[in-house]
């Protein structure tokens, strides 16, 4: 099962954090696992999300094209696009 990273800047990191609990349930709900939320040590609005997933391909596309769902909850959360995928190979 590969390693993904989500890289991506967001409106307010402490607001992005409070949601922690949500996104990881999002994401999981793509068939990933082991969620962890990261802040840029720099003090910047970058984050990053790293997860073990099934089907790389599946979040690739969910986030490329995001449902009304999706894109409902990047917003609650301040993600502000693009989303950078990188795969552990």
């Amino acid at each position: 099962m590969p390693k993904i990273v989500l890289v991506h800047d967001v409106e307010d990191v402490d607001k992005w954090l409070s949601h922690k609990a949500e996104r990881a349930g999002a994401i999981a709900s793509m068939g990933a696992t082991s969620v962890v939320d990261c802040v840029a040590q720099d003090g910047s609005k970058t984050v990053a999300v790293t997860a073990d997933v099934q089907d790389v391909e599946a979040v690739v596309a969910a986030t490329a094209s995001p449902g009304p769902e999706l894109m409902d909850a990047m917003d609650r959360h301040g993600v502000r696009p693009p989303v950078r995928i990188f795969v552990e190979k």
